[in-house]
C-alpha cells in the first residue's frame, strides 16, 4: 500500500511514520509544510529507505494536495494547529489548517480515489466531563478555538464521506507524550524548561485532569483504525492514564531528581477544561491494547529529552520568540 502522511515531519506524524516502516511493507510519502513546529529533522532516519520520500507543500494547497495525493492508496490526515494556547491568541491560522485545509485535503483524495482514508482528531472536540468517559456518539463541545477547529474538521471529513463517498475513519486520542514532541506541550516544556534550571508553571490549582498516552500506542491504534476500522466510523483512542496536572508536575520532577521549588503556580488559563476521558471499547473490539503504562513511558520520555539536546535546544528558541 502507499500511504499519503499529512502532518508527517510532527511529533504523532513522524512516529507514525516510524510505525507504518517497521511494521509493514508499506510505502509512506511525508507531507508537510514544515511550519514551526514541523522539524524535517523527524524524518531523517527514513531518508535511505527507497518506501520513503519527502514532499514539502501546505494542506491548504489544492495543487500542492492534488499532485501529492496521485498514486496512493490511502491518506492519513494529520496536519493541524494543535495548541490550545496559541489557538487562544491567534485562532485565524487553526481555522485555515483545520478547516480549510482538511477540506481540501478531504476533496482531492475522493477526487483520487483513494481506498482508505483516516482523518486524525482529539478527545477535546468532546469539551469537558466531570465524571464517566464519552462514546463516540457524544456531542462536540468545544471550549477553545483549537478544538472548535478540530471538531469542524471532523465533521467536514465525515460529511466527505456522506456526501461524496470517500472512505472516511476518524480517530479520537487523549492527550499524548513521547519522543519528538514540540516543546510547546506540557511534558517537553516542563522537562526542556527545568533542564536549563527554569521553573515550570501550573495552571490554577492543578487538578484538571488528562488521560495519557504514549504516541507509539497511539501510532498502533491509528495503524489498527486505517486498515481495519468500519467507514464512516469515529473512534475513541485512550491510555488509561489519567492524572491531574499536578501529577504529572511531580512525576516529571521526580524523573529529574527534582523539587516543588520548581513549579511556579499562575493563574488559569481562560476556557481550561477540567478533565477529559473517552471510552475505549470500540477501538479495543478491533484488538488495540494499551502497552506502556505512565511512569514506564514518562520515563523514557523524559530520558529521551534528557539524550538529546541537540534535537530541543533549537527548538526553544522558537517557542519564546512566538
Amino acid at each position: 500500500m502507499h500511504v499519503l502522511v499529512t502532518g508527517a515531519a510532527g511529533f504523532i506524524g513522524s512516529n507514525f511514520v516510524r510505525h507504518v516502516l517497521a511494521s509493514s511493507d508499506d510505502h509512506v510519502t511525508a507531507f508537510d509544510a514544515l511550519t514551526y513546529a514541523g522539524n524535517r529533522a523527524n524524518l531523517a532516519e527514513f531518508e535511505p529507505d527507497a518506501r520513503f520520500r519527502f514532499v514539502h507543500g501546505d494542506v491548504t494547497d489544492r495543487l500542492a494536495v492534488r499532485s501529492a495525493v496521485a498514486g496512493h492508496h490511502a491518506v492519513v490526515h494529520l496536519a493541524a494547529e494543535s495548541h490550545v494556547d496559541r489557538s487562544l491568541l491567534d485562532p485565524d491560522v487553526f481555522v485555515r489548517t483545520n478547516c480549510t485545509g482538511t477540506n481540501v485535503v478531504c476533496d482531492e483524495a475522493r477526487r483520487a480515489g483513494v481506498e482508505r482514508f483516516l482523518h486524525v482528531s482529539t478527545d477535546e472536540v468532546y469539551g469537558s466531563i466531570d465524571v464517566g468517559a464519552f462514546t463516540e456518539d457524544g456531542a462536540l463541545r468545544p471550549s477553545s478555538p483549537y478544538s472548535a477547529s478540530k471538531a469542524g474538521s471532523d465533521l467536514i471529513a465525515l460529511s466527505h464521506h456522506t456526501s461524496n463517498g470517500l472512505p472516511v475513519v476518524v480517530t479520537r486520542s487523549s492527550n499524548q507524550f513521547g519522543p519528538h514532541q514540540f516543546p510547546e506541550k506540557l511534558i517537553p516544556f516542563f522537562v526542556t524548561t527545568l533542564l536549563q534550571g527554569g521553573t515550570v508553571p501550573l495552571y490554577g490549582d492543578g487538578l484538571n485532569v488528562r488521560d495519557w498516552l504514549f504516541v507509539e500506542d497511539n501510532c498502533a491504534a491509528l495503524d489498527l483504525v486505517l486498515r481495519t476500522g468500519a467507514v464512516g466510523e469515529v473512534y475513541n483512542v485512550g491510555g488509561h492514564n489519567e492524572r491531574t496536572n499536578r501529577q504529572v508536575t511531580e512525576a516529571v520532577l521526580a524523573c529529574l531528581g527534582l523539587d516543588g521549588s520548581r513549579v511556579e503556580h499562575v493563574a488559569d488559563r481562560p476556557g481550561h477544561d477540567r478533565r477529559y476521558a473517552v471510552a475505549t471499547e470500540k477501538v479495543e473490539a478491533l484488538g488495540h491494547r494499551r502497552t506502556r503504562d505512565f511512569e514506564d513511558a514518562l520515563e523514557a520520555t523524559v530520558a529521551w529529552y534528557v539524550d538529546h539536546p541537540a534535537w530541543w535546544q533549537p527548538l526553544v528558541e522558537r517557542v519564546r520568540n512566538r
